[in-house]
């Protein structure tokens, strides 16, 4: 069975690459043949992630949104469901060309993550898992498609033709998204290899723990000592509170995406954000404010819902406290509060066009922060995501 639902995980990874391509080719004059199909191949593509879904979970004996691959895909599929209603409400094929690759980034991201089924800890027994966290992951996606149609404005309406603040924070942008590639890339080619490395090293209940990296040690745990012969022992320590193997892994998508970053203008001559500005020309400005500005305001109340409301309700369940204070908790709530500001702004204080789709690439920063940052380095009790 769960060879079954990683079958259709990969068939839908495939079909959203074939429906980007379709996308793209939508962009021409009289390319309404070329959208049609593309929406169809998203349609199947999705179907396919469901049925993985439904049979993992049938497999796990639980919803699968209990570790980072299985919550990460389902963020993924909810990014491609919420764009598929989207779609049939504005009709605009370009968010396709921009919506599934991040799609496709993110379900890419997951994979590099154990994929093993293993059985709950005693605090996730709970039908709240089924409620909070797919709710949260559900409020996510559509906030994701504020980001999507505000990249695209931005993309579009920013002069590429001279050095600002925008074209650089529009180009760092660009750069964190080919990070998540150089992610993918650098941990499938040691996986590959089947590189390990371990440490030793006492953890704060002063017990000794291994810690076997699968990436070559930048930076090894507080007081760790090195136990894999031939492989060196890196100069940097990690602090107690931080998760030196997580770390290890962030540097090195940094280093990877720098790398995937710099062949890629060596080779396009100009920016990254310059050379997709012709595939958006023909979008209208007001329809993409309108979209990121309708994303958010559907999305707000479901993340409402999941992410703080249900969740200070399982925290209760759990943990006998609705709120601790812990990163994962403050990180929603900082959250919550930019796209409360989000909306006054936009409400009260007129923010429309360049400024709202900027806060739109905002808030999705301060959302995979809190996936991959949060859920990587910070320890916590959600440190089992």
């Amino acid at each position: 069975m769960v060879q079954l639902s990683s079958n259709f995980l990969f068939a839908a990874f495939i079909l959203y690459l074939v429906a980007t391509i379709f996308f793209g080719g939508s962009i021409r004059e009289k390319g309404k043949k070329w959208a049609g199909l593309g929406i169809s191949i998203t349609i199947i593509g999705f179907l396919s992630q469901l049925v993985y879904f439904i049979t993992r979970w049938i497999a796990a004996g639980h919803a699968p949104v209990s570790n980072l691959f299985e919550f990460t895909t389902f963020f993924g599929m909810m990014l491609v469901f919420s764009f598929i209603i989207i779609y049939f409400i504005y009709r605009t094929s370009v968010l396709g060309l921009f919506a599934l690759p991040i799609a496709i980034l993110v379900i890419a991201y997951a994979s590099m993550f154990p994929r093993d089924i293993q059985p709950l800890i005693p605090s996730l027994k709970s039908y709240w898992l089924h409620i909070h966290v797919t709710t949260a992951a559900a409020g996510e996606s559509i906030l994701a498609i504020s980001f999507v149609a505000g990249l695209i404005y931005l993309i579009k309406n920013v002069d590429q033709s001279k050095r600002s603040k925008q074209t650089f924070w529009l180009e760092a942008v660009m750069f964190s998204l080919i990070c998540t590639l150089g992610f993918v890339g650098v941990t499938s080619t040691f996986s590959a290899a089947k590189y390990e490395t371990k440490f030793e090293w006492v953890n704060k209940n002063d017990q000794k723990e291994e810690m076997v990296y699968n990436l070559p040690a930048l930076v090894k745990p507080h007081e760790g000592t090195l136990l894999t012969d031939g492989n060196m022992n890196p100069v940097l320590e990690t602090p107690t509170i931080v998760n030196a193997k997580k770390l290890n892994t962030v540097l090195w998508s940094l280093i990877a995406g720098t790398i995937i970053y710099g062949i890629i203008r060596l080779v396009l001559r100009k920016r990254v954000a310059a050379a997709m500005q012709p595939f958006v020309q023909k979008v209208n400005n007001d329809l993409l404010d309108e979209i990121g500005y309708r994303s958010v305001a559907i999305g707000f109340p479901v993340f409402t819902l999941g992410a703080l409301i249900f969740a200070m309700i399982w925290a209760q369940m759990a943990w006998t406290r609705f709120w601790g204070w812990d990163p994962k908790e403050v990180w929603a709530l900082i959250t919550w509060l930019f796209y409360a500001a989000f909306l006054h702004l936009r409400l009260s204080k007129g923010w429309h066009g360049e400024k709202s789709a900027w806060l739109a690439v905002i808030g999705f920063a301060i959302i995979m922060f809190n996936l991959v940052a949060v859920n990587l380095i910070i320890a916590g009790l959600h440190s089992y995501a």
